[in-house]
């Protein structure tokens, strides 16, 4: 039977190695960590242009409108926040909607290089907000919205109309 505990000796510069108990010396050891092949960090993502954080903030103002979020606007604050260039504040039901209307949101900007850096809510999930960089999309239940009332306080943006190009719906037949 081996010992699973070695003891250094005290005339070698070695130590054993927690998992196999074999002797190594800490130079050959740091020498082969430096050897190694670091992976590369990965790329930060490039800021999209002006263009790119509108289109994709309309794309999420329709997607939470078909969610059947209310009051759904879209704010440009291009220049006039260093927070981010747009904000979506919509209206939802009920708890479950406004989390699957966040969630949908994030796999949608995921999809598009849009990711969410940030996601919070308040305890009761009155408030809901996605940081996707350029972009943050609230949804509140209507009284949390009218208490904190954002579009007042961005009064002086400009509204993006987000349903412009949308396609007409299909005449019912009946």
């Amino acid at each position: 039977m081996t010992d699973q505990h070695t003891t250094p000796n005290p005339k070698s510069n070695t130590q054993p190695t927690p998992s196999t108990g074999q002797q190594v010396d800490p130079s050959e050891a740091a020498e082969a960590v430096s050897r190694r092949a670091m992976p590369a960090s990965p790329a930060k993502p490039a800021k999209p242009t002006d263009e790119q954080t509108k289109a994709m903030a309309i794309d999420i103002a329709r997607l939470m409108s078909d969610l059947k979020c209310t009051e759904v606007v879209a704010l440009d604050l291009l220049g006039r926040s260093p927070l981010a260039d747009v904000i979506i504040i919509a209206t939802g039901t009920s708890d479950r909607q406004m989390r699957s209307a966040i969630d949908d949101v994030a796999e949608l900007g995921a999809s598009k290089d849009f990711p969410v850096l940030r996601k919070s809510e308040d305890d009761r999930a009155t408030w809901i907000v996605a940081d996707l960089g350029t972009i943050v999309a609230h949804v509140f239940e209507p009284n949390t919205r009218a208490h904190y009332d954002l579009e007042l306080l961005w009064g002086d943006s400009e509204r993006i109309d987000w349903q412009t190009g949308r396609p007409a719906a299909a005449p019912i037949n009946t």
